[in-house]
């Protein structure tokens, strides 16, 4: 489950104002020593976050966007294997999967005044693309709805 008290929020400039829509991009790291989550939410992904080299190694942020084709969708990007990082493939898919749920929550919780706003985002498909250099671990599977992850109201 998503701490909202761990998880730490910035718009970046690029991203004229806080509501506008397309492109609109997450670049989600967490801290191994603080249990943190880092959401950077922008027109472009974070690049000084992805360059820091634990990032590199590890591989394990994660990145999201939204497209537009015949209606709006939801799209997170998760490295599960090429290139240089620690684990299998499988046990990273594995590990990946068990965090997603958190994950998809940290980034409607941190962008929730923009989903509020935009209701009809509510609905949009979320679709998780597992990348990797092989194929059986290539994958892109649907996880439900925006709504699924978002915030209870109280």
């Amino acid at each position: 489950m998503l701490n909202p008290d761990r998880l730490h929020v910035i718009f970046k400039d690029d991203l004229k104002k806080a509501l506008s829509f397309i492109p609109r991009r997450y670049t989600l790291t967490h801290s191994d020593r603080t249990g943190d989550l880092f959401l950077t939410i922008g027109a472009s992904y974070d690049q000084r976050k992805l360059s820091n080299w634990y990032v590199k190694i590890m591989r394990d942020e994660v990145l999201g966007e939204w497209k537009m084709d015949e209606k709006p969708s939801l799209h997170i990007h998760c490295h599960v294997s090429g290139g240089i990082v620690i684990g299998s493939a499988k046990w990273r898919l594995s590990i990946f999967r068990g965090h997603l749920p958190m994950v998809l929550q940290a980034i409607c919780y941190g962008d929730k005044t923009f989903l509020q706003e935009n209701q009809k985002l509510q609905t949009a498909p979320v679709f998780i693309h597992f990348h990797s250099s092989r194929e059986k671990f290539n994958q892109i599977e649907q996880w439900g709805e925006v709504k699924d992850y978002l915030p209870e109201e109280k």
